[in-house]
């Protein structure tokens, strides 16, 4: 049977994917954040996954300001990495797995998550970066076909945290009902904590991130039961990018192991972490 091995829930802060690109990992300033990194890589270098599905937003690059879906999935053979204004990042296109997202979709729609399908898609920073924190030396190729599910967090009304566990958790069972022995992993991504512009431009709440970093784990519907307005004004507007985090965590489900978590302050102006979960049998 098909199988979530583990989940990640992790920053896609664009600089730390420069930071990797130029080499910069072991400057002074970086060198923290990737040492903090090092044992959750060696994990998951043992224990790779046939497929990962990857929560991410769009940051405007494939998808403009005029058309924002709530939800969408990705069901291409593969997907070109985007140019952000500076050129593509120096790393291999993504390659897809149609069968999977197929499954997954047809899944959704029939819980009621009205997906939408995105056939052609370039994949941005929110996508690349997770993947670099995974495998920071991928050579010609990534190690596994990926599956994009897309998630506006750019513009109001985004989804609530509750529903996003909900999508988290409907995700996970479609996921285990693909035929087959696939072994698959779940990457929640962005955050955590942090503000772009405004009066509050740098914000950066760590009592609030490290609360969330536990109940993540041990106390999700709490984390669910946070309205927007919660997540901006402690996480500020860039921060409620964490509620993807939820989708990851519904669809690993509770028989979970914390393997390893790091929390970094500053990744460029935001605050950084990971979290990484061994699930079911892996755990």
């Amino acid at each position: 049977m098909t199988e979530i091995i583990w989940g990640l829930g992790t920053s896609h802060v664009p600089s730390i994917g420069a930071a990797m690109d130029n080499h910069k990992s072991e400057d002074e300033y970086w060198k923290p954040l990737f040492e903090g990194y090092a044992p959750a890589r060696k994990w998951m270098a043992e224990n790779t996954p046939d497929v990962a599905v990857v929560i991410y937003n769009d940051h405007a690059n494939a998808l403009g300001l005029e058309m924002i879906p709530t939800f969408a999935i990705g069901t291409a053979d593969g997907y070109n990495v985007a140019d952000e204004g500076y050129g593509p990042r120096k790393v291999p296109d993504v390659l897809g797995h149609p069968e999977l997202s197929e499954h997954i979709l047809v899944q959704l729609v029939n819980e009621g998550f009205d997906m939408t399908v995105c056939q052609e898609l370039d994949v941005d920073h929110g996508l690349t970066v997770p993947l670099s924190v995974y495998c920071p030396d991928p050579g010609e190729a990534w190690p596994c076909p990926v599956i994009p599910v897309l998630v506006n967090v750019l513009q109001y009304p985004q989804p609530t945290a509750a529903r996003c566990l909900a999508l988290g958790e409907a995700l996970g069972r479609a996921i285990r009902s693909f035929p087959g022995n696939l072994r698959v992993a779940v990457f929640g991504t962005g955050g955590m904590s942090h503000q772009l512009a405004g009066e509050r431009a740098g914000l950066i709440n760590e009592e609030f991130d490290r609360a969330f970093l536990k109940d993540i784990e041990t106390n999700p519907t709490r984390l669910a039961e946070l309205t927007r307005e919660d997540y901006i004004r402690e996480a500020g507007s860039e921060g409620l990018e964490m509620i993807m985090w939820l989708i990851m965590r519904g669809a690993v489900g509770d028989d979970l192991q914390r393997v390893h978590e790091t929390y970094h302050v500053p990744a460029s102006n935001t605050a950084a972490a990971l979290a990484l979960f061994a699930a079911g049998t892996t755990a």
